[in-house]
């Protein structure tokens, strides 16, 4: 679930949206009117939405956008006049005055988004270190002299391995080699 955190100057708009967003099902982990604070609680987490005004009581959005850590994006709602001389990277407007279901859409839109980028991070193949690659390499060699097995037969032992003890292939190649050396 994407963290959600709302960021206006007034601490009642602030929870006035937050039980707005609540209400129709997203979780808010966090109501803030300082830069700052949205700072402090966006340490350590892995992404997120910040819903904030053009200006906070210690600094404007454009500051708070770059103190944000990677993969927090900004919704940003400030009447049409200020949207006009806003924008950037990670930085989505809605004009004001609110309407709950423009917010709703766009905090799903963005949820969404996020989701799936994240989804499509976890897919990408994870790129081995020479050191892997050579352990792997070395691990296939021996298993190839010792038990007499073809380059294929000695990576699929390799994987079976690796599937049956939960570790990934360097690591059971490591154990091969520490085994049989």
């Amino acid at each position: 679930m994407t963290n959600l955190i709302v960021a206006l100057p007034k601490l009642e708009d602030a929870k006035n949206i937050k039980n707005m967003l609540v209400r129709n099902g997203f979780r808010v982990i966090g109501v803030c009117t300082a830069g700052a604070q949205v700072i402090g609680l966006t340490d350590g987490l892995n992404g997120g939405i910040v819903i904030c005004s053009y200006k906070l009581t210690d600094m404007v959005y454009s500051g708070l956008r770059e103190c944000l850590p990677e993969g927090f994006e900004l919704l940003l709602l400030a009447s049409d006049r200020l949207l006009s001389q806003c924008g950037g990277e990670g930085i989505v407007c809605l004009s004001m005055p609110l309407k709950v279901h423009d917010l709703v859409n766009t905090v799903e839109m963005m949820t969404a988004e996020q989701d799936r980028r994240r989804r499509k991070a976890r897919q990408k193949p994870k790129v081995r270190s020479a050191e892997e690659a050579a352990a792997i390499r070395e691990a296939k060699a021996l298993l190839m002299v010792r038990n007499h097995l073809t380059e294929e037969e000695a990576h699929k032992y390799l994987q079976k391995c690796s599937m049956d003890s939960g570790t990934n292939l360097a690591e059971t190649a490591y154990m091969v080699l520490s085994m049989m050396k």
